[in-house]
């Protein structure tokens, strides 16, 4: 496989055939039968397999979190065309390098030297007029492009390259799966750790659970464990793989799609009321460094939207949660964002009012807005009242009760029921109340 465009110096896929590279350069699986994880893309008589294996590669994006093994897919499928494989970062790589990356793919064709395959790493780095620069040629067949990246491409890639690629989206390997290669590590003479000290089962564990699902990540670990155990001639015991391992780095982007994954498991977890679920998310955002005053804004949304008039008092929580935000600041208001998030999950749920202004909304949107009768229009201008306005209209703090059976919607609305309250919280002693003012509307119209 021709290599004619290698990552920068100092890039972790420079050192992939290095002897002495870094273990997780070094473990990087060759071939299909090497490699572990992603089986729903993967799995036998798969497309992409097929793909893979036949040398018949199309163009795709290839979306997942850091070490699900984008790099290492895409350098095996490379493998099987016999094409030559040009790869770029595009944190470094502008349109001058992609023009040349184009050029020399149009001469091996012309040559009859053969395709090229053209892998760009961190594709949702490249702006519009780059990613521009690139359709024609993939448009054409004259590269097969092979993008990876971490964020959603839906939302950062062009809807013209997306069209004319096939997104695959990896998952992050279960436990179990990088279990198994840090075991590998340790039993691989050739590329694995050299003279490993002792590792029990027990680091293996914790360094594969730590690693939240990143290869890489967890090859590191182990490596730096491994070294410094073997500096102080002991075996790896699990306080040096945790020392090693650091805190694992909170895979979150404010700007990118796990901002609104995780804002979207908030709130369900909220309505569904899972207290725990609920703050779990929370502590996800607030680690990744989520601004507090977004969380407090959905937490007004939720307030009115999930949980209503069930439990009023759920939209003061809300709000007062975000005047804390904003007069105390981050660290110490995370803990007024968790005193609402707790009260939120654990008020009782209803969506009526906000269901209720979806109907009447509809009906506006459907017959446009019906002119109000002209006892509740507008009395207070200079001749209002000669033109009718106003006059009839009962006042309902002279009526007994407080309530008119006077008819307030316009005409041809007054059948219409736009607010169904629950039976839940708060809400079902409105909804009897309720129960009784329409019936005494429904006569007062009989």
């Amino acid at each position: 496989m021709e290599r004619l465009f290698d990552a920068s110096p100092g890039r972790e896929g420079d050192q992939s055939d290095v002897e002495g590279g870094p273990l997780a350069a070094r473990m990087r699986p060759r071939s299909l039968d090497e490699f572990i994880g992603q089986e729903h893309l993967l799995g036998e008589d798969s497309a992409l397999r097929t793909a893979i294996e036949t040398g018949a590669l199309h163009s795709m994006i290839l979306y997942g979190p850091p070490g699900s093994g984008k790099t290492t897919l895409a350098r095996i499928a490379a493998s099987q065309t016999g094409a030559a494989f040009e790869e770029a970062s595009a944190v470094q790589a502008g349109r001058a390098e992609v023009r040349a990356v184009i050029e020399r793919a149009t001469h091996r064709r012309d040559s009859n030297l053969g395709g090229t395959v053209f892998f760009l790493d961190e594709i949702h780095r490249f702006n519009k007029a780059q990613q521009d620069a690139l359709l024609p040629a993939v448009e054409e067949g004259l590269v097969i492009l092979i993008g990876a990246t971490t964020e959603n491409p839906y939302f950062e890639v062009n809807s013209a390259l997306l069209s004319r690629s096939q997104i695959y989206e990896l998952r992050p390997l279960a436990q179990e799966q990088v279990a198994e290669l840090l075991r590998r590590a340790l039993t691989d003479p050739d590329r694995g750790i050299a003279a490993p000290p002792p590792v029990g089962h027990d680091v293996i564990e914790f360094l594969s659970a730590r690693a939240g699902g990143d290869a890489r990540a967890a090859y590191n670990a182990l490596e730096l464990a491994a070294e410094t155990a073997t500096a102080l001639r002991r075996p790896v015991t699990v306080e040096l793989a945790e020392d090693a391992m650091q805190k694992k780095a909170v895979l979150y982007d404010k700007g990118g799609d796990k901002h609104y994954d995780y804002i979207s498991a908030w709130i369900k977890s909220t309505r569904g009321s899972d207290v725990d679920a609920s703050l779990y998310y929370l502590a996800v955002m607030l680690e990744g460094g989520e601004d507090p005053r977004f969380i407090a804004r959905r937490m007004i949304v939720l307030a009115s939207e999930d949980i209503g008039n069930a439990d009023p008092q759920a939209l003061q929580v809300a709000v007062a949660a975000a005047y804390a935000v904003e007069h105390v600041g981050m660290p110490e208001c995370a803990l007024n964002l968790s005193q609402a998030a707790v009260y939120l999950a654990l008020a009782p749920k209803s969506n009526a009012s906000c269901a209720a202004l979806s109907r009447a909304r509809a009906d506006v949107r459907e017959r446009g807005a019906a002119e109000p009768p002209a006892y509740l229009q507008d009395a207070h201008y200079p001749g209002a009242r000669k033109l009718g306005r106003g006059t009839g209209y009962e006042y309902p703090h002279e009526l007994p009760g407080g309530v008119s059976d006077q008819p307030l919607l316009p005409e041809g609305l007054r059948d219409r029921t736009y607010y169904e309250p629950t039976d839940r919280g708060f809400e079902a002693k409105l909804g009897e109340r309720l129960a009784r003012l329409r019936e005494r509307l429904r006569k007062a119209g009989s």
